[in-house]
């Protein structure tokens, strides 16, 4: 990994640039550049080793909250759930496509009020997407295309739109929305080698309050991406292979990239606070890893679908990994401790790893029966969907050790 650190005196100098080499992935030779060792910087390091302890966090096993499951209540149908958060009375803000709606439900589930619509007007969505609950229970809502921010108040009131210099025309790749009102957005250049090449490139991007660029935040090399002979018109990346993550709530910042158990977290001026390091024994990728995976895509594909994309993705032609990677995904929950979802490796479910926000090790917990929208301090919200594709949002109670 090589870490280019520039003093930060300003919000507007450049802060960070990371460049993480991806070993066995790339062909490409990183291009050299004077650096400072992230070891001899002011930022904490923080090191653990996870594998040794037996601490663990548990959630229930049901819900404590179910919001979507009432048929006799239109509110409680969702279309598509895009976005969930908990406000500080324990309500929760839901968001829908299809009607472009955010929806604010009690703590028992009863819906209380509505705000927005479908239409390119004050407070109106073209595509809502992700919702995040800042300071004082403002909501902050994604909308594209193109990508921009509509801001309201708890009690529904449109406080405005914001608009990113220069335009996103796609959703952001990955950050969020901190408490001090500057957005983290991130966007990819890709080029799409045929032949599994160069990477991708996350660049991360700081805006201001008013949507202006304040300056790139970081440069990350993504995902390789290339074409097998099976299906010529495929892009693909490498089996196992990993890419760059992005995440910012409250007054965090989290950059990584999934082949390493890494995480850099800085601070709401975008200075280095801390790297957290853990080890992560017996990542090497087997060949008998590689048929239990491939084996496992036959079984859960349905032979009547199966077509050359199919073919593709089980090719012998598509480059494997060396090693697995560590990370899925990384979480700020709201309290400030980094949730890290571990990468699951063929027939293994690996479930998660807590960090305190200090960067010491919390405790392990098992896969949740849904998608991950948002963690607090003693619950998780979660997307469910049914075997018949009914979304709903979940929340289940959550206890850490003493």
């Amino acid at each position: 990994m090589t870490i280019i650190i520039v003093p930060n005196k300003s919000l507007g100098t450049l802060v960070l640039v990371i460049a993480l080499l991806l070993g066995a992935c790339s062909q490409q030779t990183q291009p050299e550049t004077e650096s400072i060792d992230i070891d001899s910087s002011s930022a904490q390091i923080v090191t653990s080793t996870p594998a040794s302890s037996e601490a663990t966090c548990t959630f229930s096993e049901e819900p404590v909250l179910v919001i979507g499951d009432n048929e006799e209540d239109d509110n409680q149908w969702f279309s598509m759930i895009r976005g969930m958060g908990r406000l500080s009375d324990g309500s929760i803000a839901v968001v829908d496509r299809a009607s472009a709606e955010i929806r604010i439900f009690d703590a028992t589930g009863r819906h209380l009020r509505s705000m927005g619509q479908r239409g390119e007007g004050p407070g109106e969505f073209t595509d809502a997407f992700i919702l995040w609950v800042t300071a004082g229970d403002t909501l902050w809502v994604g909308n594209y295309y193109p990508w921009s921010y509509n801001v309201f108040t708890a009690q529904g009131q449109f406080v405005r739109r914001i608009m990113l210099e220069p335009l996103y025309l796609n959703t952001s790749r990955g950050g969020g929305v901190l408490e001090n009102a500057y957005t983290v957005n991130a966007r990819e250049t890709s080029t799409r080698d045929p032949d599994f090449g160069a990477p991708d490139t996350l660049i991360v991007e700081i805006h201001d309050p008013e949507g202006k660029l304040v300056g790139n935040l970081a440069r990350i090399p993504s995902r390789i991406w290339g074409q097998v002979s099976e299906a010529s018109n495929f892009s693909l990346y490498p089996l196992f292979g990993a890419g760059a993550i992005v995440d910012a709530l409250g007054s965090t910042t989290v950059l990584a990239h999934g082949s390493k158990p890494e995480v850099q977290v800085l601070d709401d001026e975008f200075n280095l606070r801390m790297v957290l390091r853990w080890s992560e024994p017996n990542r090497e990728v087997t060949r008998a890893d590689i048929r239990a995976w491939r084996e496992d895509y036959r079984e859960r594909s349905d032979p009547s679908d199966w077509d050359q994309y199919d073919d593709a993705r089980i090719s012998p032609e598509r480059p494997v990994a060396d090693v697995f990677p560590a990370i899925s995904s990384v979480r700020i929950g709201r309290d400030g401790r980094i949730w890290i979802r571990q990468y699951d490796r063929p027939r293994e479910d690996r479930g998660w790893l807590a960090f305190g926000a200090d960067g010491k090790f919390l405790c392990h917990m098992t896969q949740l029966p849904g998608a991950v929208r948002e963690f607090g301090a003693d619950y998780v919200l979660l997307l469910h969907r049914s075997d018949l594709g009914v979304q709903t949002v979940r929340m289940h109670s959550l206890t850490s050790p003493s």
